[in-house]
């Protein structure tokens, strides 16, 4: 996906454990640390904070997620 989402937009990514479905939390610009992941996000190359409906969050590349 290469538009812009928005702010508790709903979406759906692949997981390890099938496909997961949650809400973009916010749209990552700068580098930053999730549960002792670096994720290296940038203003050219941003990426999505999400989170399922168990709470839990993780980020992604606007590629990976799929707008539901």
């Amino acid at each position: 996906m290469t538009k812009s989402l928005k702010k508790g937009t709903a979406v759906s990514w692949k997981s390890h454990g099938g496909e997961a479905r949650g809400k973009v939390i916010r749209k990552l610009t700068k580098p930053t640390t999730i549960k002792r992941h670096k994720v290296a996000a940038s203003t050219d190359n941003p990426e999505y904070l999400v989170e399922t409906q168990d709470g839990k969050r993780a980020a992604h590349k606007p590629e990976a997620l799929r707008k539901d």
